[in-house]
């Protein structure tokens, strides 16, 4: 299976310039393709439209002429169509309305009332449009918008910057097809795009160093397998520091994490009063007592010794500041185990722990710790361009680099980035990063590359958010809820849905209920 890149407007241009010149697939073989696509997409996904018909509302460009050809699809099958359109202006889409009305498709004039139809269909505007709709196409996608039907846009809603995710209106849509791979406006404004499909319409492979989307089909080939003739040691060592006094939860939902993830054994350093927490409500863990200070106790250097991969900072705490900055900065000097760096730690540690490390790192931070560890300027850079600003950052500190947010995206210094789109507002919550610093704590004790672990623990949290939210909504939704849906999706990935072309990835519309 290629991979799924996730695209900028510049990059999809190139792309499909790239397959009619290079590759010498002509474009109105991409058009078809495309339309008949989406045609197989919607009848599956929005069934009503079988019986009660389709609205099309088709633009003057290429994005038009995919309408057109869902039409003559749509008619080809007995499907009730009619499409409302601006007059086409490029070569493909002149052709296809030829072909459709050649076919008999119902084409409405302009002041014409429209049926009332079971699904509408956006063809107005393609991933090279920006600003705001102008015109004619805008007010036939108000008229749309107010049309009352659910709306598939093709490529993306009427009114969305498919680069910057800025989204101008009026079109709100329950599903959305696309070609090759998501947009990075679809992943940033999800409210907008509903349902994303991305269906194949025969491009050849992507660039490699463009950034790529992370699926269940990658995740399932990258989960550390266990064995039949494991022990404990076989299934990695993990070493959680943190917890200071009045801190417990966040060292402790890191623990539980790691060992939900497939840890074997999880050691915790922490203060007396997480540890007696942690003896008190999960004796699975082994303990340190720790003063988290400017002297690191030998027990505490032992456990690291110990360890096949530390997590530092959940519960960490700030203050007293110059000993906590003593204390980060000597477990990091201390044997090179593979660090996932978050929380407290985040603005503890400085470029001088850093830079030298010969260790691997992840570095774990919200925009707000972004700013902390990589400067203003990235920090400004990642409210415009999280993509770039991440790979700028983990060129910077030499280390991997993951990026909350919506989308999450991972940067390292050995190829493109990682991108993580699934979760839901359920995850913006006190203890969900925790769970994540423990997840990927686990993935690197067995030995999973830094990037791919920062991955593997971002989706797995995504996916857990998702299934816990169609059990207890997303507003409920708590760090336990979290960790009590993991094992559904472990048993998910030991058996994907096999492949249905032309379909190559779908991300759920988030829940936010």
């Amino acid at each position: 299976m290629n991979p799924i890149p996730v695209l900028s407007a510049s990059e999809a241009a190139a792309w499909d310039a790239a397959a009619r010149t290079q590759y010498r697939v002509p474009s109105r073989v991409l058009m078809e393709t495309a339309g008949r696509a989406i045609a197989q997409v919607l009848v599956a996904e929005l069934p009503d439209a079988a019986t009660g018909g389709v609205l099309v509302a088709a633009g003057a460009g290429n994005n038009g002429g995919d309408g057109w050809v869902i039409a003559r699809a749509l008619h080809a099958a007995g499907i009730p169509v009619w499409v409302s359109a601006v007059d086409p202006k490029t070569d493909d889409a002149i052709d296809n309305r030829a072909l459709a009305r050649l076919d008999g498709v119902h084409e409405l004039g302009r002041e014409e009332a429209w049926p009332q139809a079971a699904v509408a269909l956006d063809a107005l505007l393609g991933t090279g449009a920006a600003g705001p709709a102008k015109g004619d196409v805008l007010a036939l996608a108000e008229r749309l918008a107010a049309y009352g039907a659910p709306i598939l846009a093709v490529d993306g809603p009427t009114g969305l910057d498919l680069t910057s995710g800025e989204a101008h209106g009026p079109i709100h849509a329950r599903l959305t097809v696309t070609f090759g791979g998501p947009r990075r406006g679809h992943l940033l404004a999800r409210e907008w795009c509903g349902k994303i499909v991305v269906v194949d319409i025969g491009f050849p492979p992507p660039d490699t160093a463009w950034p790529l989307l992370v699926t269940d089909r990658w995740a399932a080939g990258r989960l550390p397998r266990l064995a039949p003739q494991m022990h404990k040691g076989d299934r990695g060592r993990v070493c959680v520091v943190g917890g200071a006094e009045g801190m417990s939860g966040a060292a402790l939902h890191a623990a539980r994490a790691a060992l939900a993830a497939g840890a074997g054994l999880v050691k915790l350093v922490a203060a007396r009063e997480t540890i007696a927490a942690a003896q008190a409500s999960l004796p699975d863990l082994l303990t340190v007592e720790s003063a988290l200070g400017e002297t690191v106790e030998p027990a505490v250097a032992e456990a690291i010794e110990w360890a096949d991969a530390v997590v530092l900072g959940p519960g960490l705490g700030r203050e007293p500041r110059a000993a906590r900055k003593i204390f980060v900065a000597t477990v990091l000097a201390r044997r090179p185990v593979p660090t996932v760096v978050d929380a407290d730690a985040l603005h503890l540690v400085t470029p001088e722990a850093l830079a030298p490390n010969p260790r691997p790192l992840v570095l774990t931070p919200h925009l707000g710790e972004f700013r902390a560890l990589a400067g203003d300027a990235l920090a400004d850079e990642a409210a415009n361009d999280r993509w770039s600003a991440a790979a700028r950052a983990a060129a910077k500190l030499k280390c991997t680099v993951l990026l909350k947010g919506v989308p999450t995206v991972i940067a390292d210094l050995r190829g493109p980035e990682h991108v993580v789109a699934s979760g839901n507002p359920g995850l913006a919550t006190g203890g969900s990063g925790d769970l994540l610093a423990g997840f990927i704590g686990a993935f690197l004790a067995r030995g999973t590359a830094p990037a791919e672990a920062a991955a593997l623990g971002a989706h797995a949290l995504g996916r857990a958010a998702e299934q816990g939210a169609r059990q207890w909504t997303a507003r409920s939704l708590r760090p336990a809820d979290v960790l009590a849906a993991l094992p559904e999706v472990w048993r998910a990935w030991r058996d994907v849905i096999r492949a249905r072309p032309p379909v190559l990835a779908e991300l759920e519309a988030p829940e936010v209920l």
